[in-house]
């Protein structure tokens, strides 16, 4: 089955679009457009690595559940990954390497199949 899509894809491309441009100049890209790229790249994530085996969780903006093996329906998921935004739009879009967000304590990881190197950057 695949990924369902909240955020339209255009507006999706078009909110990480401001968020990198203002992020290289300095700026804030607001709450609003944080928001909706990091919706955006969960909804990608999903739709490139469909699964139910690793939650990835963007406090407060989003969680996906993504990457083909072990289902995981209720209570704590076998293997998670949780980073806050600016990190997670960082591997997103690849001005951020996997390893090194995991070396600093930028990013956390747990459990089987929780490096998400393989499907990094999305865009």
């Amino acid at each position: 089955m695949a990924a369902r899509r909240r955020i339209d894809p255009a507006r999706g491309a078009d909110a990480l679009r401001q968020w990198t441009a203002a992020r290289r100049s300095g700026q804030d890209p607001g709450r609003a457009v944080t928001a909706t790229a990091v919706r955006f790249t969960l909804e990608e994530l999903a739709a490139r690595a469909p699964g139910r085996s690793v939650e990835v969780r963007v406090p407060p903006f989003g969680v996906t559940q993504a990457v083909a093996g072990t289902t995981h329906r209720r209570g704590t998921p076998p293997s998670v990954v949780e980073t806050d935004a600016a990190t997670w739009l960082e591997l997103a879009t690849g001005t951020s390497e996997w390893s090194e967000a995991l070396a600093s304590g930028r990013l956390q990881a747990s459990g089987e199949r929780c490096d998400l190197s393989a499907h990094l950057p999305l865009l």
